[in-house]
């Protein structure tokens, strides 16, 4: 509720029988996610990362280790027969994350995106008893757009610590420097980029909607975080795609009820 607060209201919309599930899912990914803003030394990191590498195996050895997060997880591994290895790709990616450096290119943020952000779509389908060709593609496909909007999203705090994370290739594209992003420079080249990139989070989007009549209705819940995908790009659009804009830094007070009505109409 507190650390995934928009994850946590999505989760909210699932079935009964995979809610508290869902819920061990969102809080197991926010341990490795943290990691990298909790340390000053990557070797810290490092051991973190694999205290939660040997969890899991403990976890399908049924001897969970006796961590709160980590005993619900096993129940939900027991639960609903979750695939191991999407759980292995979220920590081993957010290892590599903890290299501290900006993506090379769009397609390495979308690999990032979607061993994270798709991998626990991929699981949470898996919770609603989904296992179908269609909801993965889309999976896949909203897993990129989040991963992206999440990049996009941290940039005035990664700012803040003189970090920048935007594909460089982009940034070279319009010549915009680390520095510019940093000082928040409001010129037009450095709107484009970030106009560029948030046009790649709206194709994924579309992308994952274009075959949404074949995806099993049952399917859907998983997806509803698509609502908050497209509230923040639509509140970049009216800001004229200054990333810096306060009002893109408060939380969307009207996000459960878009979500409820997404929800009713049984869309995502």
């Amino acid at each position: 509720r507190k650390r995934d607060h928009e994850g946590f209201l999505c989760s909210l919309l699932l079935p009964a029988e995979s809610r508290t599930s869902a819920f061990a899912l969102r809080a197991f990914n926010m341990y490795p996610f943290q990691i990298k803003d909790s340390i000053t030394q990557k070797t810290t990191g490092l051991m973190r990362m694999q205290f939660w590498r040997d969890a899991v195996e403990d976890i399908y050895s049924d001897n969970p280790p006796h961590q709160p997060v980590a005993t619900e997880l096993w129940r939900a591994v027991k639960r609903h027969n979750l695939t191991k290895m999407w759980l292995m790709k979220i920590i081993d990616e957010r290892e590599k994350n903890l290299d501290d450096r900006a993506y090379r290119n769009i397609q390495e943020l979308e690999t990032y995106a979607e061993n994270t952000q798709s991998a626990l779509l991929y699981l949470t389908l898996e919770m609603l008893g989904v296992r179908d060709i269609h909801a993965d593609h889309a999976a896949s496909h909203i897993g990129k757009a989040q991963g992206i909007v999440t990049c996009l999203r941290a940039t005035p705090y990664h700012c803040t610590k003189r970090k920048v994370f935007l594909p460089m290739d982009i940034c070279m594209l319009h010549g915009v420097s680390q520095e510019d992003v940093i000082r928040g420079k409001q010129e037009k080249n450095v709107r484009d980029v970030i106009y560029d990139i948030a046009s790649q989070a709206h194709i994924h989007l579309e992308h994952a909607r274009s075959f949404s009549k074949k995806v099993p209705v049952k399917a859907y819940p998983a997806f509803f975080s698509t609502v908050a995908l497209d509230d923040y790009l639509y509140n970049m659009r009216k800001v004229d795609f200054n990333i810096f804009h306060p009002s893109l830094q408060k939380k969307s007070t009207l996000l459960p009820l878009y979500l409820y009505i997404r929800s009713w109409k049984k869309t995502y």
